[in-house]
């Protein structure tokens, strides 16, 4: 299992946790997910974000 798949599973986990039913639980589930693999992306490598943070800085 690598990082990206831990990461979404972790969101998903997350999700499942905060929410219990409704449109509104799908939403939060979906909305947890979507972070989870953002994370597992980014800690795995796949998803460099140093260039953004760089960018962010030089505009200050």
């Amino acid at each position: 299992m690598n990082t990206t798949t831990l990461g979404l599973a972790a969101g998903i986990a997350l999700g499942f946790a905060a929410a219990f039913g409704g449109f509104y639980a799908f939403v939060l589930v979906l909305l947890f997910g979507a972070i989870g693999l953002l994370v597992g992306r980014i800690l795995g490598g796949q998803l460099d974000v140093s260039a953004l943070i760089a960018d962010q800085r030089n505009r200050r």
